[in-house]
């Protein structure tokens, strides 16, 4: 009988009796029932034996295929992400796509600059590779070109008594545009599909008639006459003369535009020629540190002034295509609200649901106000383009007379000092660093929540679990904001809106937390 099973943890169905050792048992048991002048059957010398054999392994064969046929039918256990994009399409959910780091720009001008410059759609910035990692690409993603006018900038100090124009405020997100791609001339039947060329298409929004963010722009030419097609989640609901057309991504992150019969959605005129304009990329190699974009890498325009550039801060919001374990933990909770926001749980649900969206707790403010505390993929603040993009994306879910309002959470530095003793046969700096590691792990963005209490006996248990490690004395176990004493309760406990962190800054607590070693302590 079949049986679901825990492994690595993920439920398997797990089918008993049907390996190679078991059919071989069963076929011998049935021998003395069947043909009881065989004696022999246990020889290893035994042709009839041999033939057993291998029919128990061509039977552990087929039933392994049989268990991965079955696992694969049931959301819970599949484990490919061709089967889990198939279950979840069932209920309308797709899951999500890697999300562009966002960032905001400083460009500093030479102090007699008097121009009027443009920064368009496209124009990049980037930040300059070395061995161990290639250079990331930024690029300015609205459709309203920014307009800087340096006659109208006052000269200010940057060091070293040289005097630039500085213009702050450039919003840029991770990833390259691809212009008016080619897709194909259609020939007039139903349902057509047109793959783009590019994979890791950047896709944050498939809301009904949300082209807000326009992440990717189709258009068909026939005769001079151009026409721009709407992006929908499904065709489902497409009239027949709606230009209309959707979007598919496979396992393999190859996006296709689906288009209509003539019936749900319409049909491409015959000889019409189809181009896309869209932006890839994605994920988590976007969130930089401050100060890493410092290239203007393709804008001219501001290349011919010598303009400098830099990020103030660090780059947020990065982060990796929806996991199978995320979409089949998450999806339940986006399909009961029928992506419509009106419980907190609700607003959670679809904010998490958002690209770059790490952690997010939802709270009813005001009467007709929903506040969304928000923690981007990866930890640190809430861009403007973020918090943009966030609003867009509930602009057809919220009920109409509902404010949304986004805010950054509070993260809390946990400072935690740990002194060890190292067997004497292990390296003393190899273990402190797998100790700063265990406890850096407890610590890390996603290991954590809100209102988390963080426990002084977890710091123990990890420090302790690791080989080398003699004993263990933590010394310091507070908050950032709390007193220099030894916190005396065993419990951080942590506020609403407050997320336990790591200390930044500090390289003291490099490793997340301090590891001090028996001579490092004596010195």
């Amino acid at each position: 009988m079949a049986e679901i099973r825990r492994e690595n943890g993920q439920a398997v169905v797990d089918y008993m009796a049907r390996d190679y050792d078991s059919l071989l048992r069963s076929m011998r048991a049935m021998i003395p029932a069947r043909l009881p002048e065989w004696t022999e059957y246990e020889s290893e010398a035994d042709f009839g034996n041999v033939l057993l054999q291998l029919f128990a392994h061509m039977g552990d064969i087929l039933s392994y295929y049989q268990d991965r046929v079955a696992n694969e039918s049931f959301l819970g256990t599949a484990r490919t992400r061709r089967s889990v994009i198939q279950h979840l399409r069932l209920i309308g959910y797709s899951l999500s796509t890697a999300a562009p780091a966002s960032a905001t720009l400083t460009l500093a001008f030479p102090a007699d600059c008097e121009e009027r410059v443009v920064i368009r759609r496209g124009d990049a910035f980037a930040t300059r590779s070395s061995r161990t990692r290639p250079s990331v690409r930024f690029e300015y993603t609205a459709e309203v070109p920014l307009v800087i006018d340096c006659s109208a900038l006052d000269p200010v100090d940057v060091g070293d008594g040289k005097q630039r124009k500085v213009f702050a405020g450039v919003p840029v997100e991770e990833g390259r545009l691809v212009r008016d791609e080619f897709l194909g001339i259609s020939d007039g039947t139903p349902d057509q599909r047109f793959a783009l060329a590019h994979p890791r298409l950047i896709l944050r929004s498939l809301g009904e008639g949300d082209a807000v963010d326009r992440d990717i722009v189709l258009r068909s030419e026939l005769g001079g006459v151009v026409t721009e097609w709407t992006l929908r989640e499904s065709l489902a609901f497409s009239r027949a003369d709606q230009t209309d057309f959707a979007v598919e991504i496979d396992e393999n992150d190859q996006a296709v535009a689906l288009f209509g019969d003539g019936a749900l959605g319409a049909i491409p005129e015959p000889g019409s020629a189809l181009t896309a304009t869209y932006r890839v990329g994605g994920g988590t190699q976007g969130n930089v540190g401050a100060g890493s974009i410092d290239t203007v890498a393709d804008a001219p325009q501001l290349a011919l002034l010598t303009a400098e550039v830099s990020n103030p801060a660090p780059s947020t919001g990065g982060a990796e295509r929806e996991s199978i374990e995320h979409a089949v933990r998450h999806a339940p909770a986006v399909f009961r609200s029928q992506r419509r926001a009106v419980t907190a749980d609700d607003y959670r649900a679809l904010a998490l649901q958002f690209g770059g969206v790490g952690k997010v707790r939802a709270e009813a403010t005001r009467w007709n106000t929903v506040t969304l505390y928000v923690a981007p993929q990866g930890g640190g603040h809430v861009s403007d383009v973020l918090e943009a993009s966030l609003l867009a994306f509930f602009e057809d879910k919220r009920p109409i007379t509902t404010t949304i309002e986004v805010e950054d959470v509070d993260y809390v530095p946990v400072h935690v000092t740990a002194e060890i003793g190292v067997k004497g046969y292990y390296a003393p700096q190899r273990v402190k660093e797998q100790v700063e590691r265990a406890g850096a792990a407890l610590l890390a963005f996603e290991n954590v929540d809100f209102a988390q209490t963080v426990y002084l006996s977890k710091f123990y248990e990890a420090i302790e679990a690791i080989d080398g490690v003699d004993y263990v004395n933590i010394t310091e176990f507070r908050r950032g904001d709390g007193p220099r004493e030894f916190e005396t309760t065993g419990k951080l406990v942590m506020g609403a809106n407050e997320v336990p962190t790591a200390p930044a800054g500090d390289p003291r607590y490099a490793g997340g937390i301090r590891v001090v070693l028996p001579e490092e302590a004596s010195s």
